[in-house]
C-alpha cells in the first residue's frame, strides 16, 4: 500500500498486519479509508461494524476514535476538514468481523500470534529484533566507550546499565557532558551523622567476614576519619546554601568520592556502592526494583575505571540513573 501522511501499511503473506510510522509518530492511527484498504473492503463495511462494536460497548469511542484537522486540495481550492482516526485497538476489533480474504488471513496469524504468547508467555517480533539488534550492540559499545581500554567492564555488565537507562536513553556520542543532568529533583530536610554511616560500614564489614567474602583489611581507614570527612563534604553549606542542593547530588558525590579517594586499605569499591545505597535508603528516594545489585556493581566498576578529568560527566551520568530509577 502507498505511504500516506507518512504512514505505510501493508498486509504480510502471513496476514500480519505491518505499519511503519515516521519516526515522530508516537502511536498506530489509521484512517476509515486506510483500514479498508488495509482488509480490502468498502468503507461501508467499516462503517457497519465500527457501529456495531460501540452499540454492543466492546471498545468505547471516546477511547479509540481520534479527530484530526486536515487539509485537502478540492480542484484549485484548499479544504480544511476533521478526519476521524481509528486507535490500534479498533483496527484489530474490525479485523475481526470483517469478511474478506484480507481479514481472514489476519484472523489466521492473530489466532497464531495469541496462541504462542498464551502457551509461551510471550511473542516475538523477528522482523524488529533483528532490525534492533545492530541498535542494542551499538548502545552497549556506547556505554563501553566510557571506560578506559583493558577496563573491567564488559558487556554484560554494559546491559545491567542500559538496563536503568531504559526509560530516558541517551546519546553518548563524544561522552558530551551537556547531554547529562547537573542537578537532582529532591530537596528535601533528613539528618544523618557520620557515626551512623561508620557503624553501618563496620556492619558491613563484620558481615562479609563471617561469610568469608572478605580480608582483614577490608574498610580499614588509609587516615583517620576518612568517610567522616567525605559525608562531611557533601552535606557541608555555604551562607545558608547548600554545596550540593539536592539529595541526588549528594549521594552521587557521595559513590564518587568514596570509589575515587579510595579511603580505605581494601574494599574501596564495595564500601561505596554499600555507602551509596544506603544514604538513597536514609534519606527515602531508594528504588530496589530498579537499583539491581548487578546494576550498582556495574556503576561502580564504571565510577572506579573512569578517568579523573572526566568527574563531572561521570557525576552527571549517575545523576541520569537516579533520574531513571524513579521512572517506572
Amino acid at each position: 500500500m502507498k505511504k500516506e501522511n507518512g504512514i505505510i501499511i501493508y498486509q504480510a503473506k502471513t496476514g500480519a498486519v505491518e505499519v511503519r510510522l515516521d519516526k515522530n509518530k508516537e502511536t498506530i492511527l489509521l484512517t476509515q479509508q486506510q483500514v479498508g484498504k488495509l482488509f480490502n473492503v468498502q468503507k461501508a463495511a467499516i462503517s457497519k461494524h465500527v457501529k456495531n462494536i460501540f452499540d454492543t460497548g466492546e471498545l468505547d469511542k471516546k477511547s479509540t476514535v481520534s479527530k484530526m484537522e486536515t487539509v485537502q486540495s478540492e480542484g484549485k481550492r484548499k479544504i480544511s476538514r476533521k478526519i476521524e482516526y481509528y486507535n490500534l485497538d479498533l483496527i484489530i476489533s474490525i479485523g475481526y468481523r470483517v469478511n474478506s480474504i484480507n481479514a481472514t488471513k489476519f484472523r489466521q496469524w492473530a489466532t497464531k500470534i495469541l496462541h504462542q504468547h498464551i502457551v509461551d508467555g510471550y511473542t516475538i517480533n523477528k522482523k524488529r529484533l533483528a532490525k534492533n539488534y545492530d541498535l542494542f550492540l551499538k548502545a552497549v559499545e556506547q556505554v563501553k566507550t566510557l571506560l578506559p581500554s583493558g577496563g573491567a567492564v564488559g558487556a554484560t555488565d554494559a546491559l545491567e546499565l542500559i538496563k536503568m537507562f531504559a526509560n530516558t536513553w541517551f546519546s553518548l556520542d563524544a561522552y558530551d557532558k551537556e547531554n547529562f543532568p547537573k542537578t537532582g529533583a529532591t530537596k528535601k530536610e533528613f539528618q544523618l551523622t557520620a557515626k551512623e554511616l561508620t557503624d553501618a560500614l563496620s556492619d558491613l564489614k563484620i558481615s562479609l567476614t563471617k561469610s568469608g567474602q572478605t580480608s582483614d583489611l577490608f574498610g580499614i581507614s588509609r587516615k583517620e576519619q576518612n568517610m567522616e570527612g567525605i559525608l562531611g563534604n557533601i552535606l557541608q553549606s555555604f551562607g545558608g546554601k547548600d554545596l550540593y542542593p539536592t539529595i541526588e547530588e549528594k549521594a552521587a558525590h557521595l559513590l564518587y568520592f568514596t570509589v575515587k579517594n579510595h579511603p580505605f586499605i581494601d574494599g574501596n569499591k564495595r564500601s561505596g556502592a554499600f555507602t551509596f545505597v544506603w544514604f538513597l535508603k536514609k534519606t527515602g528516594i531508594l528504588n530496589p526494583i530498579r537499583m539491581t545489585p548487578e546494576a550498582l556493581t556495574s556503576l561502580t566498576l564504571l565510577v572506579a575505571e573512569s578517568n579523573p578529568k572526566d568527574k563531572e560527566r561521570m557525576v552527571g551520568l549517575i545523576l541520569l540513573l537516579l533520574k531513571c530509577q524513579n521512572e517506572i
